[in-house]
């Protein structure tokens, strides 16, 4: 099996949670796992930034999280996205496209 060492792009990162989390509530590592699986095994999110970034995203208002059991018994914390979460995910959708899609030409892919 193939490993790969891709970092995660500084400043994605909030941003992919916010887009799994924009599939209904989920604990953290069931956000990891989604982004595991989303980018097809490539990107691996390491604990300690993904509870970062997740603490980060609730005092910005962007997550609500509440306490609950998770699949296997465990007390895991849920987050959910807020309204002004939603708003700040379609803007930073829209900022990634435009600067995904002009690196690309520079670099000779579109």
């Amino acid at each position: 099996m193939h490993k790969h060492n891709d970092e995660i792009l500084p400043g994605t990162l909030d941003m992919m949670i916010l887009r799994s989390l924009g599939r209904g509530p989920r604990h953290g590592y069931d956000v990891a796992e989604y982004i595991h699986h989303s980018s097809e095994d490539i990107l691996l999110v390491e604990e300690g930034a993904l509870y970062q970034a997740l603490h980060r995203l609730e005092l910005r208002g962007f997550l609500d999280a509440e306490w609950g059991m998770s699949e296997n018994n465990r007390r895991a914390k849920y987050y959910r996205l807020t309204a002004l979460g939603r708003k700040h995910l379609s803007s930073e959708v829209a900022r990634w496209t435009r600067l995904s899609q002009a690196v690309s030409r520079v670099m000779g892919l579109a």
